[in-house]
């Protein structure tokens, strides 16, 4: 059975006796444990565990009757408090009575008893207090919900689908989908999904749902003016969520332009609000990481003087977030030598050009830590697509499709590209491809936790790299 739209708001779920039950009985069993590890008191012979197993039975049976696993709408001190106290007293008597009966003369510790009711007592009401918040909680939420029919198909119309699923609090509800396609054949979950225009208004205009939302590409111009004439004599609001991704770069935003609306088709795919929150965990993150690792800098200072002479950073103007220019700083891992004017040649394994301290570094990816000032500057990102020198972004942006969006926002430290396995030497146009396809990838499915994931697979296993050298 479908839900209908007008029945999302005020609909109590069905099901929370069974948890609501499981969590009465861990409350009942922790109190007896807490209660007889209070003091060190002897042990019943067998007696408590038969006192704790009745308990747990008759309570079974007794909460029920008085209303505890039902959906009402009482008062939260009859339902929370007075209600789970009186039942749970009732099934305590009826137990003890039960077990001093069958195992006389065995008689239960009063002061064991007593701290058990407690304990369990208000252990029962405060899980009746916290479940009465979150499902008030809840019933504001969905009371504000609106329900939405979907007019598309394929990947867009899906991908809108997760967005409103995976959105904290969203105030939309899908309740019916029209599909204009052949590949969704049922719509996700229990809402129905039509093929037949007249059968989707008429259940539209019965369960009185307000919006209508056209997921459509911009081609399907004929559809969109067929459901606004469907559509032209109720009081239904009608969207248009254009389709544009066989045009845009990365997922297509719609943004306000002096008042006037405009769909990102190749831009920035991170938000201002995005950068911003990226920006200043860079920063914090960078000022920690050199207050901790300020020993280890000063010793790997000390050996790049010691291995050979030259200073002890190595720097190099890199490309960072739209195109701007910045000097990049690393500990110097070759000896002083002369480039050839415009050229920039790679490191390769068994380089004659790099010391035995800066082989070191270069494996252990220690040469990389003084980028955290570029961090602090502004410069860079702890993550993010990894700067290349400028002599290779003028080569490759003309061969390899997409290389110059990498650039949309600030070059990382780290990136989703190297904890995959794209770092060191490209000297195959397919391992640029690979690394620039990762890249966007992280572009465009951003987000704080991807950042916390390539930071721990990056300190776990992207330090050392059989590609690095």
């Amino acid at each position: 059975m479908h839900l209908p739209a007008q029945s999302f708001v005020g609909v109590p779920p069905r099901n929370g006796g069974v948890l609501t039950r499981t969590l009465d009985f861990a409350v009942i069993a922790l109190g007896a444990l807490v209660a007889a590890r209070f003091e060190r008191l002897p042990d019943g012979g067998g007696y408590d565990s038969a006192l704790l197993a009745f308990a747990l039975l008759v309570s079974a049976l007794v909460f029920p009757l008085f209303g505890l696993y039902r959906i009402g709408h009482r008062r939260i001190f009859v339902r929370c408090i007075c209600a789970p106290v009186l039942a749970w007293l009732l099934s305590l008597v009826v137990a003890l009575v039960v077990v001093v009966i069958l195992g006389d003369p065995w008689r239960p510790d009063n002061l064991r008893v007593l701290r058990w009711t407690l304990f369990s007592g208000t252990g029962l009401v405060l899980v009746r207090l916290v479940a009465c918040v979150l499902s008030r909680r809840r019933e504001r939420h969905i009371a504000g919900s609106r329900a939405v029919a979907i007019v598309g198909s394929g990947e867009h119309c899906r991908q809108l689908l997760r967005k409103i699923e995976s959105t904290p609090n969203s105030r939309w509800i899908v309740s019916t989908i029209f599909d204009t396609g052949l590949d969704m054949a049922a719509a996700p979950g229990a809402m129905p999904a039509f093929h037949d225009r007249s059968g989707f208004a008429e259940y539209v205009r019965r369960y009185q749902v307000k919006e209508l939302w056209l997921a459509l590409p911009l081609s399907e111009e004929r559809t969109i003016l067929d459901f606004i004439e469907l559509f032209r004599r109720d009081l239904v609001n009608i969207r248009f969520i254009p389709d544009v991704s066989g045009m845009a770069l990365f997922e297509g935003e719609m943004i306000k332009l002096e008042g006037a609306s405009a769909i990102n088709l190749v831009g920035s795919p991170l938000s201002s609000d995005a950068l911003v929150i990226k920006d200043r965990f860079d920063r914090a993150f960078a000022l920690c990481a050199l207050t901790m690792l300020c020993p280890l800098l000063i010793a790997i200072a000390l050996a790049v003087k010691i291995s050979s002479p030259g200073p002890v950073l190595f720097t190099q103007k890199r490309k960072g977030a739209n195109g701007r220019i910045f000097e990049i700083y690393k500990f110097r891992s070759m000896r002083i030598h002369q480039a050839a004017h415009g050229v920039v040649k790679q490191a390769t394994r068994n380089d004659p050009r790099i010391t035995r301290v800066g082989a070191f570094l270069r494996r252990t990816s220690l040469d990389e830590l003084p980028q955290f000032l570029n961090v602090l500057r502004g410069d860079m990102s702890v993550v993010g697509p990894r700067p290349h020198a400028i002599e290779h972004d003028t080569l490759y942006q003309n061969i390899v499709d997409g290389y110059i969006h990498r650039y949309r926002i600030k070059p990382g430290i780290t990136g989703w590209a190297q904890v995959n396995g794209f770092r060191g030497e490209t000297d195959r146009i397919e391992k640029m491809e690979g690394r620039v396809e990762h890249d966007l990838f992280y572009l465009s499915n951003w987000s704080f936790g991807l950042d916390m994931r390539i930071i721990v697979a990056t300190i776990f296993k992207g330090l050392v790299h059989r590609n690095a050298y």
